[in-house]
């Protein structure tokens, strides 16, 4: 998750609210946090947005350029302007913004649109480990992680970058707890977090 001030994107993409492009962008975002971008077919984003089809292929060349689109959009608005958002707001030091996550987690869970990690959910339904899609997700759970490896780095953690990938597996685990059902995931990950931290020396309180 990808600060405002650690190499986050300019949205090179937007366009006046009313505008045909931002009406299909909101649909395509819409409807992939919610169902994937595999069961969603152009068409159904284009009956969502109230368009007409060539007005979507003026915009968007292909299904894969509006779903690159939507992944920008997705770490932008989810990552930046809401997580990254809300761990900044939430604690002051840096081991505190990390256990502060899934306090955000938590929340989240319990919500009943709770739609999961869209990054993740996309690289799953991309076999192709080749394919422009997949690697977008790639790219974009590694910001996540360059973010974790800020703070990583600002509590005093010598190997920043391995401690940032194992803070996110908990926090892809605890994802896919919730979407098992168990809305006390951010709790657990975030035990887990302290007895994580306490191993390298670090204290949260």
């Amino acid at each position: 998750m990808m600060s405002s001030t650690a190499g986050s994107k300019p949205d090179r993409t937007a366009a006046p609210a009313d505008s045909g492009r931002e009406r299909i962008r909101r649909a395509a975002y819409e409807l992939f946090s919610r169902s994937g971008v595999r069961a969603v077919g152009v068409d159904t984003v284009i009956a969502q947005a109230g368009i007409a089809k060539m007005t979507l292929y003026r915009n968007f060349s292909s299904k894969d350029e509006l779903i690159l689109d939507f992944l920008d959009r997705r770490e932008e608005l989810w990552v930046n302007q809401w997580l990254v958002a809300q761990v900044m707001e939430r604690a002051d030091q840096p081991a505190q913004r990390l256990l502060a996550i899934f306090d955000v987690f938590s929340a989240w869970f319990a919500r009943p649109d709770f739609e999961g990690c869209a990054f993740l959910t996309t690289m799953l339904e991309i076999s192709d480990r080749c394919h422009p899609v997949r690697q977008a997700t790639v790219d974009h759970l590694a910001n996540i992680r360059h973010f974790l490896g800020d703070l990583a780095a600002g509590a005093g953690i010598k190997d920043s970058d391995a401690f940032a990938r194992q803070w996110h597996i908990l926090m892809k685990g605890s994802i896919m707890a919730a979407h098992e059902g168990d809305t006390a995931a951010g709790q657990r990950a975030r035990e887990l977090g302290q007895l994580l931290l306490a191993s390298h020396g670090v204290s949260a309180c």
